[in-house]
């Protein structure tokens, strides 16, 4: 069975990209399990439940959140009605929503947890420690663990893949929006890759307007980013696993853009 995760969606510019290339991503891989990361989807900043909604019409099973889940207060109104948003399950005991869901179909059930880190982000409660307690619990239902570390600091994100490793089938890093190469099977099994990367511009500056976040780097004054226009590009990662020991088997990057085109 396959995991078809796609990295952050940045604005309609992601959106638009996840609703074009999607069928054919599925035609291609024929993923048991589609996630994406979508705590940047509206404008940028945040998630609503019509663009919730949308992704999930479009095909994804399950959104994953992050450091921008509560951007728009609209989430408070859905977030705990709707299991298929995910946040961070070490933001303090009382939040709303959960950072555990599974994914139910006729090949088997997957278990998909989102954590952040906290180098350089909100201190949160510790993502380690978060992780033992759902991992422990999600196994009762399922050998087929899928982990989203929403994370800043690649060694906080490798170190959770390391600890994690052989305990859960794989793990991806999201937040910094550039895709990494690092593609690989750690040696207990687990899958990993440093960070999926983003849907959305291509040239922008992670996404957003390039000449906003020079004006910020140039004067440290308060700026309003944008998402940019321009060419789009949709950054996924796919992982076979094995449905009997739930390690993975096989890792494969996927970056479409205007110097990359879709391959079917």
């Amino acid at each position: 069975m396959r995991v078809l995760f796609l990295g952050d969606i940045v604005g309609a510019p992601g959106r638009e990209m996840v609703i074009e290339y999607l069928p054919r991503l599925k035609r291609k891989y024929q993923p048991t399990f589609v996630i994406a990361n979508g705590e940047n989807s509206a404008h940028g900043r945040g998630i609503t439940e019509k663009i919730a909604r949308e992704l999930f019409d479009a095909g994804i099973q399950a959104i994953t959140l992050g450091n921008h889940s509560w951007d728009n207060k609209e989430i408070f109104e859905f977030i705990d009605r709707e299991q298929r948003l995910i946040r961070p399950a070490n933001y303090p005991e009382g939040t709303p929503g959960s950072g555990l869901t599974y994914i139910k179909t006729v090949q088997g059930e997957l278990a998909v947890i989102n954590l952040m880190g906290r180098s350089f982000l909100p201190p949160l409660e510790c993502p380690f420690r978060t992780a033992d307690q759902l991992v422990e619990e999600a196994k009762k239902r399922t050998r087929l663990i899928f982990v989203d570390f929403h994370a800043e600091a690649t060694s906080e994100k490798q170190a959770l893949a390391w600890y994690l490793d052989g305990k859960v089938s794989a793990v991806v890093g999201t937040h910094t929006h550039v895709q990494t190469g690092d593609e690989r099977i750690l040696p207990g099994g687990t899958g990993y890759l440093t960070d999926v990367g983003m849907c959305g511009p291509q040239d922008g500056i992670l996404g957003m307007e390039r000449e906003a976040v020079i004006k910020k780097f140039l004067t440290q004054l308060p700026v309003r980013f944008e998402v940019a226009g321009g060419a789009s590009q949709l950054n996924a990662v796919v992982f076979t696993l094995d449905g009997a020991t739930g390690l993975t088997r096989q890792v494969e990057r996927i970056r479409i853009d205007a110097d990359h085109p879709f391959m079917e």
